[in-house]
């Protein structure tokens, strides 16, 4: 099947999602998803979206990603990304996203390695809010047409300008022909054997940028989520996210002695969590939450609580077993501060894309926030070139 359009996105994340409702209304849209719509980790972000409280917090943002990045990351890109932040809440208040809130006003908690309290979140399931939210928006407008258990095999490619795409379905063979074609793809947890991520996410983006020579960047910076609910069978980890240690939870090792700070990065807290596991011969440390009301485990944390109660423990009254596990990959295709790849007609947003915002390691609840303000610049400049 030949198919002509506009602009043809690969992914329906949030990158993906956003990069096709900042464009134009009269702008023809094809979206691809390699499994079902919700199946994509933008839906399973747990603890919020980081945003700039007030220009004083600025600085004090900065340095935190810049610290946690290991001082790796592209000032610019951060730069750009807080100073957007403000911006890219009220947008996704207007598509009928809805944050928690405390006496009328916006709700804010605090994560590992923040210096304050600056994520927005809509209980433990913020991800799914977001993307539900974007998805129902795109689900609207009759410019974008979208195919599901579509794979992208291949970019189309002449006189090393991208023209598109070449796809595969139950169908047979699609080729998409595109003006701009936008990779929101995602992680790379799926060659992971223990990963928070959707078994599918493989970093296909990737292996087809690298054959047509497109640049690549920090290959090697993977994060290992700290906090996973731990289980015998291998397969996607359920995450305890971040954000209840930012809200008072403890680890134990077997003796039920805290052995770290666990408001440190991700990087050394997980690091750590290694070391006991190894000094003490065992294959978890414990999560308590004996610190936190039980009212804002309920209200705050539902479904970690429901998951959790499924799987044989209450968080109100007991400890709960957890391991690091793959979460989150800062490297990627190499695109510029408006999410141009290193060939032309070719963009990247999302996880699939290393804008430098992260460093060697991402701050906690910054990836939604990330893929947002940068896929909306996407969509920016493919406006501004057309």
């Amino acid at each position: 099947m030949e198919l002509e359009t506009d602009v043809v996105i690969v992914g329906t994340g949030v990158a993906g999602l956003f990069t096709a409702l900042s464009l134009p209304g009269d702008t023809r849209i094809i979206m691809l998803t390699k499994s079902d719509l919700e199946s994509s980790d933008s839906f399973l972000a747990q603890g919020g979206i980081c945003v700039l409280r007030d220009e004083k917090d600025y600085d004090d943002f900065m340095e935190d990603t810049m610290k946690a990045g290991h001082y790796e990351n592209r000032r610019e890109s951060v730069d750009i990304m807080i100073r957007s932040s403000r911006d890219v809440i009220h947008d996704l208040i207007g598509y009928g996203v809805e944050f928690d809130k405390k006496n009328g006003e916006l709700a804010y908690t605090k994560e590992g390695a923040h210096s304050k309290a600056r994520i927005l979140f809509h209980k433990d399931i913020t991800g799914r809010e977001i993307t539900s939210k974007l998805l129902a928006r795109v689900k609207e407008r009759s410019n974008i047409t979208i195919y599901e258990y579509t794979t992208m095999k291949d970019i189309l490619e002449e006189n090393g300008v991208c023209t598109g795409i070449q796809a595969e379905n139950a169908e047979g063979t699609l080729c998409i022909h595109a003006k701009n074609t936008v990779l929101a793809t995602g992680g790379i947890g799926g060659r992971y054997t223990h990963s928070t991520n959707f078994p599918h996410l493989t970093g296909d983006a990737l292996d087809i940028a690298k054959e047509h020579g497109i640049r690549l960047e920090h290959l090697d910076y993977v994060q290992i989520h700290p906090t996973t609910l731990y289980s015998k069978n291998p397969g996607r980890r359920f995450l305890i996210s971040e954000s209840v240690r930012g809200e008072g939870a403890v680890l134990y090792n077997k003796n039920k002695e805290r052995f770290v700070n666990e408001l440190l990065p991700r990087d050394v807290v997980s690091e750590a969590i290694h070391e006991e596991m190894k000094k003490d011969g065992t294959e978890y440390v414990w999560l308590s939450m004996e610190h936190i009301p039980k009212e804002t485990i309920l209200s705050h944390f539902p479904n970690i609580y429901k998951k959790c109660l499924e799987e044989g423990y209450d968080v109100t009254k007991e400890y709960i077993p957890v391991v690091p596990a793959q979460h989150y990959f800062m490297g990627g295709i190499w695109v510029n501060a408006d999410s141009r790849t290193s060939m032309e007609h070719l963009y990247a947003a999302g996880e699939t894309s290393c804008n430098g915002v992260h460093g060697k390691n991402r701050l906690a609840s910054n990836s939604l926030l990330e893929s947002l303000v940068f896929a909306k610049r996407a969509a920016a400049k493919i406006q501004e070139e057309e």
